[in-house]
């Protein structure tokens, strides 16, 4: 079709017009076979990088680790960490303080310290006993109410702590109940079986029947190597020895009173 003004094609021109079509429809079937994905087929979407105007990501080269920021986030451990330590803590604040490292009978400790001064929990732990009423007689039974005021706790640590001749315990310390190393539980006192001398009469123990054990509650073990070192700021734990305690002389009936 010719417009108006233009010159009418060659001879030559005409004939090489059906030639040059058939090249151009090549052409495009070459382009549209090199779009197409690994298996020959035309996606129809072009690469994010080519589609956002970016540069294209730059490739690893064979055998290095990518560089690449990880498209998922780390897997979360399943272990647990392990538990810290027990923290111990001298049973009786404000220094100075006092203890012989016998005791008559079984294996216990006196605390000499001022009446009214603080009783500390020893390590973190719950509360098993409390007695808040002095049922001591010098002509009743001889040793089921001889501490008195007293306190009984369950280490964290598996070990029973036992604390009495209290003059009082701190309200909310009661049986069940969590505290924490170094918490004030009650006062230094005199009574039950105390003699008039104010003290903290300290027993290290397994907790066996829990409660109402009153001869083993009292202590079985020499507390004062543990003393030592909790006086001095160390960390020393009586786990060890009152585990074989435990494991040679199991958890003994009561004595006669």
């Amino acid at each position: 079709m010719l417009f108006h003004g233009e010159p009418a094609p060659s001879p030559r021109q005409r004939a090489a017009a059906p030639i040059a079509g058939i090249l151009a429809a090549a052409g495009a079937l070459a382009l549209l076979a090199g779009c197409g994905t690994a298996g020959g087929q035309a996606t129809g979407a072009e690469p994010a990088w080519v589609a956002g105007g970016t540069s294209a990501p730059a490739s690893t080269p064979a055998g290095e680790p990518s560089t690449d920021a990880p498209t998922t986030a780390p897997p979360t451990p399943t272990t647990k960490p392990a538990a810290s330590a027990a923290r111990y803590v001298f049973p009786v604040g404000g220094k100075p303080a006092s203890y012989h490292h016998t005791h008559s009978g079984y294996k216990a400790t006196d605390i000499f310290a001022g009446c009214g001064k603080p009783v500390l929990a020893t390590t973190d732990g719950i509360v098993l006993e409390v007695s808040r009423e002095d049922t001591y007689s010098k002509s009743g039974p001889q040793g089921p109410d001889n501490g008195g005021l007293s306190v009984s706790l369950l280490g964290d640590d598996g070990v029973r702590y036992y604390g009495s001749h209290l003059s009082k315990i701190v309200a909310g310390v009661n049986a069940g109940v969590r505290v924490r190393a170094g918490q004030h539980i009650g006062a230094v006192g005199r009574t039950g079986n105390a003699n008039n001398v104010c003290h903290l009469h300290y027993g290290i123990s397994p907790p066996c029947a829990r409660t109402g054990d009153w001869w083993i509650r009292r202590g079985v073990i020499w507390p004062y190597p543990y003393l030592d070192s909790w006086y001095a700021g160390g960390n020393k734990s009586p786990v060890a020895e009152t585990t074989r305690y435990k494991k040679t002389t199991g958890c003994p009936k009561a004595p006669a009173t």
